[in-house]
């Protein structure tokens, strides 16, 4: 059991450059949160459901995480940062990697019954701070989801998706070769933020079509009555 902790440490410590030794890793967050999660998924999977909230409330006081009690995260999770939020049935595969800010969001049942409303992660995947991840979906291996972008829909494996909302994109074939890249994406331009921009004011002048709309279709009432 040491020595798997050890390996666990190690694994942080090879896509964090920030500590020193393993010593300092144990300060980390992300860490004590994972721990805690393992203690209140245990009381979860035996239907100690109000006692699993306990633990699972300490530890987003102590932390800044919200990790659900019936989520199910596998080996070598990294929550660097904090700010997280994972759902009650989301599913995390082995070397997952997430930064601050992240959302693995839920989306409501239309019958009203809960079943999987969460992503799934599966091995290897990287998302990058401020990014959101929601609904039932499937985000393949070593998919990487860029900061802050908005993920609705299944992500291929080895896809780097960026954008509001997020959308598959190139990678240089030596990038995509290295087993992992900080913060979900390399530092380049190729991702061209203007193109989120573009999205953005999209959005805004849907608003104002509607706005615009709405006022038209008022002043044909307005003259009507002042007749």
């Amino acid at each position: 059991m040491i020595a798997s902790f050890g390996k666990y440490l190690d694994s942080i410590k090879a896509r964090d450059p920030a500590p020193r030794s393993r010593w300092e890793i144990l300060t980390y967050p992300g860490v004590w949160a994972l721990g805690f999660h393992r203690i209140a998924h245990a009381l979860f999977k035996l239907r100690l459901f109000f006692l699993a909230r306990i633990v699972n409330h300490f530890s987003r006081f102590l932390t800044a995480i919200d990790i659900h009690p019936g989520a199910r995260i596998g080996a070598n999770f990294f929550i660097d940062h904090g700010f997280v939020v994972i759902g009650e049935t989301a599913e995390i595969g082995d070397n997952v990697t997430i930064y601050q800010c992240v959302t693995l969001g839920g989306t409501d049942p239309a019958n009203g019954i809960a079943g999987k409303r969460h992503p799934t992660l599966m091995d290897g995947v990287i998302i990058g701070s401020g990014a959101q991840v929601l609904g039932p979906i499937i985000v393949g291996t070593r998919a990487r989801v860029g900061a802050n972008a908005v993920v609705t829909r299944d992500v291929p494996e080895g896809a780097t998706m960026v954008g509001i909302p997020a959308k598959s994109t190139l990678v240089d074939a030596n990038d995509y070769a290295r087993s992992f890249i900080p913060y979900g994406t390399p530092c380049s331009q190729m991702f061209d933020p203007e193109t989120q921009k573009f999205e953005i004011l999209r959005c805004e002048m849907e608003v104002l079509r509607a706005q615009v709309a709405a006022l038209t279709a008022e002043q044909p009432v307005a003259k009507s009555k002042k007749g």
